[in-house]
């Protein structure tokens, strides 16, 4: 059955003659049967005036049409196309297209046409290309409103995870990645943090399209922005003071993470109940800390305050539980008084000294200069080592203090 252009012209030709049958009125006798007009003429035929009415575009490659399915068989698919014949969607073109679900015979589906006569005559379709297509759209859709779909991890990298979405391969940053899933990794080795990724694999999960970009074939999707909505509802029922206990779920070099249950949530064993806020390095204890992980290991319950809310960002602070030893320093020191201290670090513009555990000062390198013209700090002072100092000032609501060495007598 070989469709050829002129087979189609022919077969809107009779469409046409359908169109003036049912607009003219009978007449008495034979009438000649019209013919569609390929060329313009200074005077429209009536034929020529019905298509000007009632124009019928001819299809061109990648269009999108729609077909009833005629006949299935193993590698071809025949569909029904109305007034342009009959078209073919072959082989690969069916496998790739249908994994929207099983098609049968008498179903309308849309078929992007590739070739207008094939090798053997047919309209050549492919319901993969029309397919990939609607995917398209409807990822762009879901964007742009925001939408939340669901999608199957695939793999997964050092980078993130591999995902799939209505047929499209996508991606899903490691930073996109709820906190229930987030690889807490406390070396940050790269190797450490695959292998948690790798255990996502077959998982289903809920994601949001942050980027959709058919040119590229880029499609960005985050897991966190999807149960974003569903922690604000928990988080909006918490305020700045409340006090939480939790787990340390993490330990980086700027702070540690807390995972718990909010109050209306008490009592679930669920660990996607759970919500999760950071304690910056500055907020774990009063003394100055380099490490976090010399405070706290991952796995250690504690207890902390919420000192802030932004949008989903929860701030904790544990040393806001502890008594500031700043707040009684009236009763250790007072200036001009000369102490005992260990050098913690010395830097360029000076070195911090602990006096005690938990109260440190700062010999200003200016200071230096005046006991030693010309010398540099760690030409005389070594970190871990004790030094007699002489305290010049005290600023306890700022947590400082001004030291000077004292230079020892030959």
């Amino acid at each position: 059955m070989a469709i050829k252009k002129r087979d189609i012209l022919d077969k809107l030709a009779e469409e046409v003659d359908k169109i003036q049958e049912e607009t003219a009125p009978a007449k008495v006798g034979k009438t000649k049967k019209p013919v569609l007009e390929l060329e313009n003429e200074e005077e429209l035929s009536p034929m020529g005036a019905l298509l000007e009415e009632n124009p019928i575009k001819i299809p061109q490659v990648g269009d999108v049409l729609e077909g009833r399915v005629i006949d299935i068989t193993s590698n071809s698919l025949l569909l029904d196309l109305g007034c342009f014949g009959t078209g073919i969607v072959l082989g690969k073109e069916i496998k790739d297209g249908l994994a929207i679900g099983k098609i049968k015979q008498g179903d309308t589906v849309s078929a992007t046409l590739t070739d207008i006569e094939n090798e053997d005559g047919y309209i050549e379709l492919s319901i993969r290309e029309a397919s990939y297509e609607r995917a398209w759209d409807d990822l762009e859709a879901k964007r742009d409103i925001m939408g939340v779909v669901s999608t199957k991890v695939l793999d997964a990298n050092k980078g993130g995870l591999m995902v799939e979405v209505n047929g499209i391969m996508g991606f899903v940053p490691v930073s996109q990645l709820s906190s229930e899933h987030y690889p807490r990794v406390e070396d940050g080795d790269k190797n450490k943090i695959l292998e948690l990724l790798k255990k996502l694999i077959g998982k289903e999960m809920q994601v949001r399209i942050l980027d959709a970009d058919r040119e590229s074939e880029k499609l960005i999707v985050s897991e966190r922005a999807a149960s974003s909505e569903k922690e604000k509802e928990v988080i909006a029922q918490l305020q700045a003071g409340d006090i939480i206990e939790g787990e340390i779920s993490g330990v980086v070099d700027f702070g540690a993470f807390v995972k718990f249950l909010p109050a209306s949530r008490q009592g679930s064993t669920r660990d996607s109940d759970k919500l999760e806020g950071l304690v910056h390095i500055s907020e774990l204890a009063w003394q100055l800390i380099d490490d976090p992980r010399t405070i706290v290991k991952t796995g250690d319950i504690v207890k902390a305050r919420i000192i802030g809310i932004d949008d989903t960002r929860i701030s904790l602070s544990m040393k806001a539980l502890a008594k500031d030893p700043w707040s009684a320093i009236a009763e250790k020191y007072t200036v001009g008084d000369l102490v005992q201290g260990k050098i913690d670090k010395i830097n360029p513009f000076g070195a911090f000294v602990y006096l005690d555990k938990d109260i440190h000062g700062l010999a200003h390198v200016s200071e230096f200069q005046e006991v030693y013209p010309g010398k540099k700090m760690d030409e005389i002072l070594r970190g871990g080592e004790t030094y007699s100092w002489k305290i010049l000032s005290i600023e306890p609501k700022d947590h400082r203090m001004g030291l000077m060495l004292v230079k020892e007598e030959k």
